[in-house]
């Protein structure tokens, strides 16, 4: 299969217009750290929002939904829709908490929240281990989709296609800083949106397929098509559904998921005019994230089960593809294929805008870690903004090389998925009982990062060696989080606590309010109480109306989609009784 004329000129556009984005944006870039890393903090809450989703969804998400709904079914899928819930919280409790600590970036937070030597080590620490082995990882991931998109759609070795790709993702992400990468963000957003739709339509209207309904009939799709796994089969339930919903959300840290929020979501909230905008840009992802565009893959991935019903066919239409690339999750790559000229051109350029929008993300993000956090903190505390900007390119320049070499080395989505949930699990509870909990201090995080990466090492490297049967992902998951969490909550205790002048500064400054900082709040020394209510009970109840009014909009889609009318009603109405809810809320305590 090859690309005709006119789609490689709706690729080839796509790319001269994201070098355009990244000049334009450059004007404003170049002129000091808060421009380049954060846009200026100016940028409006749907065009923030509108960037989170773009950046959530890489080349790599369409593939690995595919591989989950292959394997596992529609249900499988629970592996990261359960993320909803760290989502949820993010927009109803942390955003305003973030935007009003005014730092530059997230690992700049732990100065803020802790002091002396300790909350430096943390610090630089985080700042290497992030800006480079974490964010490598993350860019392998969405690079060896990419590899595979490139290979079937455009017939390139992988190396070309990263080379191509990465030499226009950092022309734009160097020059233009954040504001180009939020500016393509939205591009990329409103192409993959359609691409998605379109290809979507058109593929179940095959003759192979015959249609939406013959598709749902068809006797291998119709045992997929559960949107929740069989709850007498303890096998399937446990580690699609319990283990996402009860442990998984909360304990493990994947990026754009992270709890109590992070990475380049607690970015873009940094970037925001306002408390309002951050909050209004989080809700807004998690909507868009999750309700919206999850279903056009689907029912793709389920296409492909009657095209390509066995990894033997998807080898034999592209015998180019090397074995060690080869996976459920290159179905989906495969079914474009079947797209006609024009309608493939916009779609590959969509994914390829997919994963250089994933890339820029990173490559800000993590040259933000770099220089802030570490070059200017314990290097060059005296650096100019254009020496700080210079030194932003040339890491951004240094993390494309790694991490796209890195996307050349591994060889599955899911390989990637769970190796990321399985690094930070068990550090998810302190990332969510640090803003309230005083207690918490610099060790404690220092002991939670070495104790998670200290077990996943050992599940990921040594376990399966020392027993008889291997452990499941879901098993070692658990474990990992429990023992990292036991290991960080007895380092709390017996490390001492930090000083009160530090304590006392972060709740003037974040005003995070509740019991928890009772002792350190406005009126603390007096026994007055303090002017501002505390809003957690509050954004906990919102949170879990968001989240069961979101669920009830995907599952609703699901429900038209299958032509179940009477549920896929009475989930309509469910949403909107919680939207209304959730603004009621909300409005009566503005």
């Amino acid at each position: 299969m090859e690309l005709t004329t006119l789609d490689w000129a709706i690729v080839v556009g796509y790319f001269a217009l994201a070098l355009v984005i990244g000049l334009w944006a450059s004007r404003d870039a170049g002129k000091n750290a808060k421009s380049f890393f954060l846009a200026g903090r100016n940028m409006p809450w749907w065009l923030l929002g509108i960037s989170m989703v773009a950046t959530t969804f890489s080349t790599d998400t369409p593939n690995l939904v595919t591989g989950l709904v292959r394997e596992q079914g529609v249900s499988g899928n629970w592996g990261w829709w359960a993320f909803l819930l760290t989502g949820m919280l993010t927009a109803f409790v942390y955003a305003r908490l973030w935007h009003r600590s005014g730092v530059l970036t997230d690992i700049e937070f732990y100065e803020l929240r802790y002091g002396g030597k300790p909350a430096a080590v943390l610090r630089g620490f985080r700042a290497l281990y992030l800006g480079l082995v974490f964010n490598v990882l993350v860019m392998g991931t969405v690079s060896l989709a990419a590899i595979k998109l490139g290979g079937i759609l455009m017939g390139w070795p992988g190396w070309l296609t990263l080379a191509i790709t990465g030499v226009i993702t950092l022309s734009y992400s160097a020059l233009g800083g954040l504001r180009a990468v939020i500016l393509t963000d939205l591009v990329q957003f409103v192409l993959a949106m359609i691409g998605s739709i379109w290809a979507c339509i058109y593929i179940l209207d095959l003759e192979a397929i015959g249609g939406l309904s013959n598709l749902l009939a068809h006797a291998e799709v119709s045992t997929k098509t559960a949107m929740l796994p069989d709850l007498h089969d303890a096998s399937q339930w446990v580690p699609i559904l319990l283990v996402p919903l009860a442990v998984q959300w909360w304990a493990s840290y994947y990026p754009g998921a992270e709890p109590g929020g992070g990475g380049y979501i607690a970015q873009r909230m940094f970037s925001a005019k306002n408390e309002s905008h951050a909050m209004g840009a989080t809700l807004l992802f998690n909507v868009a994230h999750y309700a919206l565009r999850p279903w056009p893959w689907i029912l793709i991935a389920l296409a492909s089960i009657v095209v390509f019903p066995e990894l033997s066919d998807l080898q034999a239409a592209f015998p180019d593809i090397p074995a060690d690339k080869l996976g459920h999750d290159l179905a989906y790559p495969a079914m474009l294929s079947l797209l006609p000229p024009g309608l493939l051109g916009l779609v590959a350029a969509s994914l390829l805008a997919a994963f250089m929008s994933t890339m820029s993300t990173q490559l800000n993000l993590g040259a933000s870690y770099l220089v802030n956090d570490f070059w200017v903190r314990f290097i060059r505390p005296d650096a100019t903004d254009k020496e700080q900007v210079a030194a932003g390119r040339i890491t951004t320049i240094l993390s494309l090389i790694l991490g796209s070499g890195l996307g050349l080395l591994l060889t599955d989505a899911g390989q990637a998925f769970n190796l990321l949930l399985l690094i930070g699990a068990g550090t998810g509870g302190l990332f969510i009982l640090r803003w309230f909990w005083w207690r918490i201090n610099a060790w404690t995080e220092l002991v939670a990062m070495a104790g998670s990466l200290i077990v996943a090492g050992y599940f990921t490297f040594v376990h399966d060696h020392l027993v008889d049967t291997a452990w499941a992902s879901h098993e070692k998951l658990v474990w990992g989080s429990l023992i990292t969490t036991v290991i960080w909550i007895i380092g709390t205790w017996i490390t001492p606590p930090e000083s009160e002048e530090t304590l006392r500064h972060f709740v003037a400054k974040v005003r995070p309010g509740g019991p928890g900082w009772k002792r350190y709040g406005p009126g603390a020394d007096s026994g007055d109480k303090p002017e501002e209510g505390w809003a957690l009970p509050r954004g906990i109840l919102s949170m879990l109306l968001g989240s069961v009014g979101v669920y009830a909009a995907l599952f609703a889609v699901g429900s038209w989609l299958y032509d179940d009318m009477a549920t896929a009603g009475l989930l309509t109405a469910v949403a909107g009784v919680c939207v209304g809810a959730i603004a009621r809320i909300n409005r009566s305590s503005a």
